[in-house]
């Protein structure tokens, strides 16, 4: 990803933090002449188990993700597939009109993180499962109502055959805050106040976020 200098992010922080706002990643790996390259879009989350602290690239920070067995992407990712995942946050449209300066030229302010990594396929009954208890745990906490799944554990067994988890290693990361950097401060103000009284909750977060820059 093509990241100009001043829309870094402006701490790694950032970067996990639009990773586990926005969860539901695009997994992109290379395929055959035949039939392309794959992509599909599942819910990422970083293995519990992981203790440390984030580099500036998030290297070696592991990740969990599953999908459905019968989806052909599953049968190509083999140990050691080279994946990308990307992961899209807050983003808007910022019309000229809101600049009020001209000459003007309209914009998209947009969040991203790019995760390059190296796949490790997870095989038995037992460490899939853990892949889905984790999974359920981290999205309860985050978006749910702290939901108890013990009384689902025997309907995740029945199930569980289907999906197919795995372990991202992650080699690398980019992370996209393009949040009208480049303007005067006195025209980033106007478009923060377009967002916010936008009365949307994907303007309202990326008012949000402008308003975090350093």
């Amino acid at each position: 990803m093509f990241v100009p200098s001043h829309y870094r992010a402006p701490d790694v922080s950032w970067m996990v933090e639009l990773m586990r706002r926005n969860p539901l990643a695009l997994m992109a790996s290379n395929g055959t002449p035949a039939d392309g390259p794959f992509a599909t879009h599942l819910p990422v989350i970083t293995d519990p188990r992981w203790e440390g602290e984030p580099e500036s690239d998030l290297a070696g920070i592991p990740l969990l993700a599953h999908l459905n067995r019968a989806n052909p992407h599953w049968s190509a990712l083999a140990d050691g597939t080279v994946v990308l995942l990307t992961f899209t946050g807050p983003h808007a449209y910022v019309s000229p009109t809101v600049y009020d300066i001209n000459p003007a030229a309209p914009t998209w302010n947009f969040t991203s993180v790019h995760i390059h990594g190296v796949v490790e396929r997870i095989e038995s009954t037992e460490e899939t499962l853990d892949v889905v208890r984790a999974t359920v745990r981290a999205f309860e906490r985050e978006f749910g109502d702290s939901w108890d799944m013990s009384g689902s554990i025997d309907y995740f067994r029945r199930i569980v055959a289907a999906v197919g988890a795995f372990r991202v290693r992650v080699t690398k990361a980019e992370g996209m805050f393009k949040l009208s950097q480049e303007q005067r401060p006195e025209v980033r103000e106007r478009v923060v106040r377009s967002f916010a009284g936008r009365g949307c909750t994907r303007h309202a977060q990326t008012a949000e976020l402008m308003d975090r820059l350093p």
